[in-house]
């Protein structure tokens, strides 16, 4: 194979592990949609096997589909509301911007966080840092 060909390949190899940005844009919608179905496992089946979760930015970061599922168990039988403000997509690469409104018995919450995740060429997230604190809560 001569060089122009090996660096033709290579290149193809390469792009077929990026998903398109419609694919990730698919996921974050469906990764809203999951957070308001309160259901850890819907949530959970959006991360690839060995995906990584790290929320809030400086927590203990969760590896592999279980501790992720478990994480969000604390959604499970809960009712959320979520609102997409601002997405942007580089390449294999989202960061987005979104409202997420909670009851919690009598009292109602809403935070503003802003998720940064990286996908698979299948479009499931690889790794997942949302930036936020518990100062960034309001009670309304």
């Amino acid at each position: 194979m001569r060089g122009s060909d090996r660096r033709s390949v290579a290149r193809m190899s390469t792009t077929e592990s990026i998903p398109s940005a419609d694919t990730v844009r698919a996921t974050v919608t469906a990764y809203m949609a999951a957070l308001e179905s309160g259901s850890s496992t819907t949530i959970a089946a959006l991360y690839a096997d060995d995906a990584t979760l790290e929320d809030p930015v400086g927590s203990e970061p969760k590896v592999g589909r279980e501790a992720i599922t478990t994480f969000y168990s604390a959604l499970d039988g809960t009712s959320q509301k979520t609102e997409l403000l601002a997405v942007k997509i580089s390449g294999a690469n989202a960061a987005f911007h979104f409202r997420v409104t909670t009851p919690v018995g009598g009292t109602t919450y809403e935070v503003e966080p802003i998720d940064v995740m990286t996908f698979d060429g299948e479009g499931r997230i690889t790794s997942m840092r949302a930036f936020w604190s518990p100062a960034d809560m309001r009670q309304l």
